[in-house]
């Protein structure tokens, strides 16, 4: 295998890798852009993620899993915007709560269900997300270079993947060129002026966390029934505070924190093809620091490599209407 097919495969798994986290950025975008901080996206991709598998393991449809996995992130959004924008909570706290209560239900409930330690059982070929080849692929693979991008890089990924990176796009145009994304930016600024305008906060707010429950739950319905094969206990490994992490590097915007995910989503596929890897001078560089260069990364990002990130001025801050 020469250098050129093994860019091409790495990039090809920076595309897998990265997905997951691109559609979790995005969420945490929507909600944070409209003033409520989202630090529930780690169990919300865990609730999603498992019930994906579990459905689809019963129903035999992966589209099914999906939409179960949409409907329990959706849940959950509601019920952090219960906490945080109605009854004016602490976010990081419900955020957090929600995480820990996520880590514990689903592997009671995987436990309950299927009796595996909280793993779901494997799926079959028809309950999963299958690669899709896009057409003349198989035609094309033989043309040098232009080939291999078109047939190994760009096809044969499944659904989803596709749909994370078109979603970027159709986020920028939410947010940045339709009525409601101006009015869920204004709200993350002032919503005192957005109220004055008749515009009502705690609408826009809830439209915010269900729009981010619908991204985050087809990342957790990726994790299982498209990049896996079933449900494991914590098997998000804290890709949901990477996705933060990316979305703070992008400074709250969709093509920037596309960027930072991609840069994580390569790490991490680098990461595993360097395992075992001898290094002139070095050695074997030892799996553990492999497997830490990801979070590594992220420190290091989040410290001080990303200049000046300044989030929304009202985000955190529950809305207190003016009598």
């Amino acid at each position: 295998m020469d250098n050129f097919e093994l860019v091409i495969l790495l990039l090809d798994a920076t595309l897998r890798t990265s997905t997951p986290l691109i559609l979790a950025a995005l969420a945490g975008m929507f909600s944070e852009r409209s003033g409520t901080i989202n630090l529930a996206l780690e169990g919300m991709m865990l609730g999603g993620a498992f019930s994906a598998a579990a459905v689809a393991y019963y129903v035999g449809n992966p589209w099914a899993g999906l939409l179960a996995a949409i409907a329990t992130t959706i849940c959950l959004s509601l019920l952090h915007g219960f906490a945080c924008i109605t009854h004016k909570g602490n976010q990081v706290v419900s955020g957090m709560a929600i995480n820990i209560l996520m880590s514990g239900l689903t592997a009671l409930v995987g436990i309950a269900l299927f009796a595996q330690g909280g793993k779901t059982p494997s799926l079959d070929h028809a309950s999963r997300f299958q690669p899709i080849t896009l057409p003349g692929a198989d035609t094309v693979a033989d043309v040098p270079v232009l080939g291999s991008i078109y047939s190994e890089l760009l096809s044969g990924h499944n659904i989803l993947v596709y749909v994370a990176f078109l979603a970027v796009p159709a986020a920028w145009w939410v947010m940045y060129r339709t009525r409601f994304g101006l009015r869920l930016r204004a709200v993350g600024e002032n919503p005192g002026a957005v109220d004055t305008a008749g515009i009502g906060v705690v609408g826009m707010r809830y439209r915010a966390v269900i729009c981010s429950g619908v991204l985050v739950g087809m990342s957790g319905a990726y994790l299982s029934t498209a990049q896996g094969a079933s449900f494991l206990q914590d098997m998000t490994a804290g890709k949901g505070y990477i996705a933060l992490a990316a979305m703070v590097f992008g400074k709250w915007r969709p093509f920037p924190a596309l960027f930072a995910c991609l840069l994580f989503g390569f790490l991490d596929a680098a990461a595993t093809r360097m395992q075992g890897v001898i290094l002139p001078g070095i050695g074997e560089v030892p799996v553990q620091l492999v497997q830490a260069l990801p979070y590594i990364l992220t420190v290091i990002l989040l410290a001080g490599f990303i200049g000046r990130a300044i989030p929304p001025k009202s985000l955190g801050r529950p809305y207190v209407k003016e009598r």
